[in-house]
């Protein structure tokens, strides 16, 4: 009877209620795939609040992995009182999708260049000024996009456990960490068996659940749910990632950055957060959340939520795009 049971789709029913009572409802758009050549288009699918911003925008960037609704559901609520929330699946994840068979694998400029194109066509959204935020994989998006756009079009930047200078030296540390018996990185970050999904946990968190609490069957579930079925697809999306090349080099950005780190994160460690911000000039904020690993938006999500808001309301400058922002 328990390999029969199913915990991805109560997950999932959760994870969209939060996205319901925030206001938010999920939404698809066609647009140009900027790799695909002439003619190739591609599809993001986006919660949003329908109709224009009332508040301030703040676009939303998840991580490699589960689609946004999993990655960001501890944020919508407290976030959607204060912002106008836009919050895609990158192409590749949950019901985005891009022309992968004849197309290469959209890099992190892509799905810049995509969002950038996702927030013009929104009702009211076009040339606004939005605030973002990615956590681990998205915040190498959320970076190429500010930087590529400017500070008239992307406001203040959250970067959240992204290693923008990750390296090769970074995957043999992590390997290091992960200890002996993995062939490489992806064996972990894709995995196959109950065992590289359970040491993806156990590296993702700071207090990952007991061994009892994560019975094979349900492990192989997930797995199933979350990477097999979505195993080719995400191969080619790995392949498309830019970081640690000489295409993607990091640069100061003239917006004003937060950088949010789990102290006990061992994908990225906590000493990557700080070259991060080095790199970055030595100007971003720096906030560390204690007893957290990967995703501190889900295992502190009351500090994590109060570091975004603290931040972002007082780096928020009014648009000049809307007539009366002044008063």
């Amino acid at each position: 009877m328990g390999a029969s049971l199913s915990l991805v789709p109560v997950l999932d029913y959760f994870a969209r209620r939060e996205f319901l009572a925030a206001g938010l409802r999920p939404n698809a758009a066609t647009l140009p795939y900027p790799d695909g050549g002439a003619g190739a288009t591609c599809t993001v699918h986006y919660w949003a609040p329908p109709g224009e911003p009332k508040l301030p925008p703040l676009l939303l960037v998840h991580g490699f992995g589960p689609r946004a609704t999993w990655q960001w559901r501890c944020q919508v609520g407290p976030l959607s009182r204060h912002f106008h929330l836009v919050v895609p699946d990158l192409l590749g994840f949950g019901g985005s999708a891009y022309p992968s068979e004849t197309a290469p694998p959209p890099s992190e400029a892509t799905q810049a260049s995509t969002l950038a194109a996702l927030l013009d066509a929104l009702p009211g959204m076009e040339g606004k000024r939005v605030a973002a935020a990615g956590t681990s994989y998205g915040g190498f998006v959320t970076y190429w996009l500010a930087r590529a756009a400017g500070g008239g079009r992307v406001g203040p930047v959250v970067i959240a456990s992204s290693d923008l200078l990750k390296t090769a030296a970074d995957d043999r540390g992590f390997l290091k960490r992960a200890g002996e018996g993995w062939s490489g990185v992806d064996e972990i970050l894709l995995p196959a068996e109950p065992a590289a999904m359970r040491k993806l946990i156990e590296l993702a968190s700071y207090r990952p659940p007991p061994r009892a609490m994560m019975p094979d069957f349900m492990l192989r579930d997930f797995i199933q749910k979350l990477f097999t079925d979505n195993r080719e697809r995400l191969v080619h999306l790995l392949k498309g990632i830019t970081v640690g090349t000489d295409k993607f080099q990091v640069t100061p950005i003239s917006q004003d950055v937060l950088i949010i780190w789990g102290d006990h994160d061992q994908l990225f460690p906590l000493e990557k957060g700080f070259a991060v911000q080095r790199s970055l000039n030595g100007t971003a904020r720096m906030e560390v959340i204690k007893k957290t690993g990967h995703a501190p938006q889900l295992e502190d999500p009351a500090r994590f939520n109060k570091a975004m808001l603290d931040f972002l309301l007082s780096a928020h400058k009014p648009d000049p795009s809307v007539n009366g922002s002044s008063h």
